[in-house]
């Protein structure tokens, strides 16, 4: 490993572990400040919901534009506007000027940049570790890990945080954390590395790269077509991939729920049935544990396991239990925590599992588009979670809308026992995935990207 390969790595780590423990800390803190300012779950779930419609947007379409501006450059310019957006909203509330439209549209502009940002952040990853000779799945798992590490301080902080001073000072700490990652990546991370690069076999470029990007992270001349046939190259590389659709079901299913549980239904269950948000800052914050433990685990072993088998039993563990035990055990809270610490340890491998797959099987050139057409499939759901969540809750109660929700969820994570497709989670490239994959319309039968 290169000294600058190293420098790039720790730094693009680093601001990720920061911005991802700001999100963390404004998970607890933003539905408690809109439930202590409103008392309405719908309107919590209202404030998720355009929070998150505009990430899955951004998502789904800002991926030709990463590659025309480059990535590195779109995430230092997401971080530093996404800090004065969120700053704005305790700013505007002590002044006595924020009215629900306005925190509204200001985290909706979080969202929207949010999304461009965290796309050009996982764009850039695979580029970064090309530099330091670490194996692919085990760096990806690392990189889970760090995030995971960053739930594990951000939660707790933000409930302790909450009860000490108050939740809009905890969102302009959250503010604080996005500027600090613009810093990092724009300190550490390589000009060069702003647009992708595949390699080049023996003898010339291979059929299907794009030229190389100026020293200075310039998009090249001729480096892309048009917006609208950039999407189009995406999205058929998407289309082609059955284990993919199959992907896309399920996790369009569990962010959803994911996003109901987080957004709505742990906030009501910690104000109602606790009454303090430390209960659900420490909530998320042993799920972090469990998560950094089994990550520590499953680095170790990344490269030798049965994906498939652990993809799917972590999946079922990690999801029904905890909405079951909230409902069951919601005052004992040591039942509780024990859950959600065995919720975190299961569900440590899924998303190296994945993100492994899609690094492994599109070409560099369309990590930015297919990832975000992909991540906007997967998150497809989110949206729709707070505002399910917000309305099930006012209509149902906070019970049985638990019961919903676990069945529901119970009944998603079958999908990989049933599904055969799911088995090709376990198919592994040769030892130049992104080299054989450089070419779209050669691409093998069943290749994958998540």
């Amino acid at each position: 490993m290169t000294a600058g390969g190293r420098r790039a790595l720790v730094g693009l780590l680093t601001a990720e572990v920061v911005s991802a423990a700001g999100t963390r800390m404004s998970m607890v803190a933003l539905p408690w400040f809109v439930l202590t300012l409103t008392g309405s779950p719908a309107r919590t779930g209202l404030v998720a919901a355009a929070e998150m419609l505009p990430y899955v947007l951004a998502c789904g379409l800002g991926g030709p534009l990463l590659d025309r501006i480059g990535v590195r450059r779109v995430s230092i310019v997401a971080d530093t506007v996404s800090a004065l957006a969120l700053a704005a909203i305790p700013l505007l509330f002590r002044d006595g000027a924020l009215s629900f439209p306005v925190l509204l549209g200001l985290v909706a502009v979080v969202g929207l940049l949010r999304g461009a940002g965290d796309i050009a952040k996982q764009a850039v990853f695979p580029r970064t570790v090309a530099g330091t000779g670490i194996e692919l799945t085990r760096a990806t798992s690392l990189h889970d890990g760090l995030r995971r590490l960053a739930t594990l301080l951000g939660a707790p902080l933000a409930g302790v945080l909450i009860a000490a001073l108050d939740a809009p000072t905890v969102l302009l700490l959250d503010a604080g954390t996005f500027a600090a990652g613009a810093l990092l990546v724009a300190a550490c991370v390589p000009a060069g590395l702003n647009h992708a690069r595949d390699p080049e076999p023996a003898g010339g470029t291979a059929r299907g790269t794009e030229p190389t990007a100026t020293a200075d992270g310039a998009a090249p001349a001729g480096a892309a077509g048009s917006y609208l046939e950039s999407l189009r190259e995406a999205g058929r590389f998407l289309r082609g991939d059955r284990l993919l659709i199959a992907i896309g079901i399920m996790l369009t299913a569990t962010n959803l729920f994911d996003q109901a549980y987080s957004a709505v239904l742990a906030p009501v269950w910690a104000r109602e049935v606790v009454g303090d948000a430390t209960a659900l800052g420490l909530l998320f914050g042993i799920f972090g544990v469990g998560a950094v433990v089994g990550n520590a685990v499953f680095t170790a072993v990344a490269p030798r396991i049965d994906r498939w088998a652990v993809f799917s039993v972590g999946f079922l563990v990690a999801g029904a239990p905890r909405y079951l035990a909230t409902a069951l055990f919601g005052e004992r809270l040591w039942a509780m925590y024990l859950v959600s610490f065995l919720a975190g340890v299961a569900i440590a491998a899924v998303n190296p599992i994945l993100g492994t797959v899609f690094y492994e099987r599109v070409p560099q050139r369309l990590h930015a588009r297919v990832l975000g057409l992909s991540h906007a499939v997967s998150w497809a759901g989110i949206p729709l979670g707070g505002l399910i969540g917000g309305g099930l809750v006012q209509w149902l109660g906070l019970e049985p809308s638990l019961y919903v929700f676990g069945a529901g969820y119970l009944l998603v994570t079958l999908l990989p026992f049933l599904d055969r497709s799911w088995r090709d989670l376990d198919a592994r490239p040769g030892p130049t995935p992104t080299v054989e994959a450089d070419r779209v319309d050669e691409r093998p039968a069943g290749a994958r990207s998540t």
